[in-house]
């Protein structure tokens, strides 16, 4: 066969030209840096071996000290390098980022060391003789002086005879102590299968200062003590720390929640906290694996919480939707008639995205987003691929437990549209193994399709109303009462406007929302709870005048003051009136300007209306409730490391002090970080990479499921991605897997649930994992 010269020739250049057009490509490739630090933006490293010297885009300095000498350079902070001389307006954009940055990060660490500050001066070890400049230490087996000097010249080593030789007193030595110390901590940590995340704990931190502030010679707490003494001492000083909580539950009343649990050798536990303004705060625990969960021991277990709590200061009961849990609520309306049972939020609004999910359109997406996901992730190979293309960055995957995962995982496969394309369509993926298997080709036609696209883009319109909703009344930010009638009404506009308006497209998936929100989201509490909120009815007088909202009024009006019939007159006859006409002090210019700061209704009322007694009290009990349970089965990791088989001789009286001390720390701690923005639970996050690096943080609240493929398991092995929770895995004995119960293998399988339909098996619990 002849060959044509011209085009062999032609052929050989092109060949010749692409080929360092590809090593350039993969050369710079390897000089950028897989960082969100915006100084990668504008800088590269000038040799992939030495991650310290770098060099500016605009100007080509070269400059050693890393990424934050490059912002100083092109923000012109700082002596330490030249300004970069750059004018363009890229440049002048690079400037004002890195300022910001700089700036930021400044702010950060000054914060951190005044945090650290604070923790130190918070303890405050006693010791004798604390008046003489020299202390005698107490600890030690043969007593010495504690002066100034004297942390400098003794060894830190307890296997060891103390040393006496000389030391010098300079960094290094302080330094090379301090790495003595953290090798026996990391020992401790190491052999007794401490999570590693433990040392970020607040209370990690103090101990170690109370340690230094006693000195050498220190014995350590005995078994003994742990069981009985010190126990009891942090569960009085965890009780009195609720004192705030407590006094918050009578003046403006409570909610209580109950939740069940079982953990992997089938023991059944039942949980009951309540929820104030202030925040959720766990009540106690019980074993109930010998008895059946029915309406009777439900209804028995919160009526007695109620006691204890006092019947006055309890406003409502919030639980799913469970059959048992609907049996106790008619039991509790017979002997304690003024207090509400509602469903959870949480939970019917997960219902709802279960039930447009499984819509034959929207059902076809999931699944091909699940398929690609699972066989992604299920490869070495794959994983590596998508990595390379991604810089790093994960797709959320898909669990089982919280249908709003679905809305995560697509909206993250959204954002990574044109790269998730160009991954299918290079030459590393047309060099995986079994290309050309059926896996593969689903995989490819799933990403190259312009169909499914769309209807990603369509589902994302659909489920962001609703999960803006749950995000609303799990975020445990403020009470959602008040709040979760009005902002489903906007979700169902939302919805609506997502379709087009037309009826036609939009009435399944409102037909779906109308069926779980009926009987459940719809109840005079909520009903009159969005009507008291002015947010919702100033700004729309007509509510006022619907018969459904003076209806469910008048309802709740006779259920509040159950025992006071002159209350229920004043509050519904005259008091609703004023403040529909916005009389006395409801006209005043101040109560008009709640949108102009952090608004509180329970406040709004508290400050406005004193002039309508029974009405305030009632408003203000109703807009400081919690609207979803979700609190209450938050925390199982906790039981988790309290119930296991190495402790099953613990008495159910420590048990249960155990529970109350590390689920009240664990809730006050987060309720801290919310409060001062530290913290961003997974669906408070408005962006899905921010929600992934908060899974990958392993937190206690964390628990990720991905979807098995049976054909796929060997695989998952040499891919580092756990089956479980996310996050490190020391002492595999105590680090248990979540365990599915019967009600999400029942959604796993893709079966409808109907809970008030729902027949309880005394074997299973009614949770959601």
């Amino acid at each position: 066969m002849e060959i044509n010269p011209q085009i062999h020739g032609s052929r050989m250049s092109s060949e010749t030209a692409a080929a360092p057009s590809e090593t350039e490509a993969a050369r710079a490739n390897l000089l950028k840096r897989n960082s969100d630090d915006v100084g990668w933006e504008y800088g590269v490293l000038v040799d992939a071996n030495n991650k310290d010297k770098v060099k500016c885009k605009f100007c080509d300095k070269e400059m050693r000290g890393g990424i934050y000498r490059l912002k100083e350079h092109l923000a012109h902070v700082g002596k330490n390098v030249k300004k970069c001389t750059s004018t363009t307006p890229q440049a002048l954009e690079a400037k004002e980022k890195c300022k910001k940055a700089i700036e930021a990060a400044k702010r950060k660490r000054e914060e951190k060391t005044v945090r650290e500050l604070e923790l130190r001066e918070e303890v405050n070890v006693s010791r004798v003789g604390e008046e003489s400049e020299e202390v005698t230490c107490v600890g030690s087996s043969q007593p010495h002086k504690l002066g100034p000097i004297d942390k400098w010249t003794r060894a830190i080593d307890p296997t060891k005879a103390d040393s006496f030789k000389q030391q010098q007193l300079n960094k290094e030595l302080w330094k090379e102590r301090e790495h003595e110390v953290h090798k026996f901590i990391a020992r401790w940590a190491y052999n007794r299968a401490i999570s590693f995340n433990a040392c970020d704990n607040d209370e990690f931190k103090q101990m170690c200062e109370a340690i230094g502030q006693f000195g050498p010679g220190l014995t350590p707490p005995t078994q003994d003590a742990f069981r009985g003494s010190l126990l009891e001492e942090e569960y009085a000083r965890t009780k009195s720390l609720l004192q705030e909580r407590e006094a918050e539950k009578m003046k403006n009343g409570c909610s209580i929640m109950t939740d069940a649990w079982s953990d992997r050798k089938r023991r059944s536990i039942m949980n009951i906290c309540t929820n104030c303004a202030d925040g959720t705060s766990f009540i106690s625990s019980k074993e109930m694996s010998d008895v059946s969960h029915t309406s009777e021991v439900i209804f028995e277990l919160v009526d007695k919480a109620i006691e204890d709590i006092g019947e006055e200061n309890v406003v409502q009961v919030v639980t799913d939707n469970a059959s048992n849990n609907m049996g106790a609520k008619k039991l509790l309306l017979v002997k304690r008639p003024q207090i509400f049972w509602t469903s959870c939020a949480a939970h019917t609004i997960n219902l709802m995205l279960q039930g447009i999910g499984n819509l034959p359109r929207f059902k076809k997406v999931i699944d091909q987003a699940k398929s690609f996901t699972i066989f992604v992730y299920g490869h070495t190979r794959t994983l590596e691929c998508l990595r390379y293309f991604t810089e790093g960055k994960e797709l959320v995957r898909p669990g089982v437990t919280r249908f709003a995962s679905y809305f995560l995982t697509l909206n993250s496969m959204q954002e990574k549209k044109d790269q998730l394309r160009k991954i299918v369509v290079h030459s590393r993926w047309d060099s995986l193994k079994d290309v050309k298997s059926k896996k593969v080709k689903e995989a490819t036609a799933t990403i190259l399709s312009p169909t499914f696209w769309k209807d990603v883009k369509l589902m994302l319109a659909v489920f962001e109303p609703l999960v803006k909703v749950l995000r609303l009344v799990d975020g445990d930010v403020k009470p959602s009462m008040g709040f979760l009638y009005g902002e489903l009404l906007k979700a169902k506009r939302e919805v609506k406007e997502a379709f087009g308006n037309v009826e036609s497209r939009f009435k399944d998936c409102m037909a779906v929302i109308e069926k779980k929100m009926n009987g459940r989201l719809d109840s005079s509490l909520h009903l009159t709870a969005f009507l008291l909120n002015p947010h919702y009815s100033y700004a729309n007088p007509s509510i006022f005048d619907e018969p459904k909202m003076n209806e469910a009024f008048i309802s709740c009006v006779e259920q509040f003051y159950y025992h006071d019939e002159e209350k229920q007159e004043q509050a519904a006859n005259f008091e609703l009136k004023k403040f529909q006409n916005r009389e006395g002090l409801f006209s005043k210019k101040l109560a008009r300007a709640f949108q102009n700061y952090d608004y509180n209704p329970a406040s709004w009322w508290r400050l406005y209306g004193t002039e309508t007694p029974a009405l305030q009290k009632m408003a203000t009990r109703i807009l400081s409730l919690t609207s979803n349970s979700s609190g209450c089965e938050r925390n199982w990791s906790g039981f988790e490391g309290i119930h296991t088989k190495k402790r099953n001789r613990l008495t159910t009286t420590r048990l249960n002090k155990l529970v109350y001390i590390q689920f009240n720390n664990r809730l006050m701690n987060k309720r801290e970080k919310i409060k001062s923005k530290k913290i961003t639970d997974v669906l408070l996050s408005s962006d899905t990479t921010e929600a992934q690096g908060f899974l990958q943080e392993g937190g206690d609240d964390c628990a990720q499921v991905v979807f098995r493929d049976e054909e796929d398991e060997d695989e998952m092995e040499g891919t580092g991605i756990p089956w479980s929770v996310i996050g490190e895995a020391v002492g595999a004995e105590e680090q248990l897997e979540p365990r599915r119960s019967a009600r999400v293998r029942e959604l796993y399988e893709g079966e409808e649930f109907e809970s008030e339909e729902e027949v309880f098996d005394e074997d299973e619990d009614d949770t959601w994992d």
